[in-house]
């Protein structure tokens, strides 16, 4: 029954980009709707949203792991100086 190389277990691959921790920034917004949308300026397109902060957030770090796997790790290397509300 132990037939496998690995002793009994299987190997699962691991995606490259969750070997090395990164941070990225994360802008939350709440829509007339009551949903909260994240977006993540460093991957252009990576967007998620959710109907709780929590559930925001683990939705947010898959499309970031989506994001990295699609673009090959290659994000620009921003960060985040402010965010500023301006009345016109």
């Amino acid at each position: 029954m132990d037939d496998l190389p690995t002793g009994g277990r299987k190997r699962f691959s691991v995606p490259r980009w969750s070997m090395k921790k990164r941070e990225f920034t994360v802008i939350i917004e709440r829509d007339e709707e009551g949903y909260f949308v994240a977006e993540v300026p460093e991957l252009p397109g990576c967007h998620t949203q959710a109907k709780s902060l929590d559930t925001l957030m683990t939705r947010v770090k898959e499309a970031i792991g989506l994001c990295l796997d699609e673009k090959n790790e290659k994000a620009p290397k921003l960060q985040l100086v402010g965010v500023q509300r301006i009345a016109v």
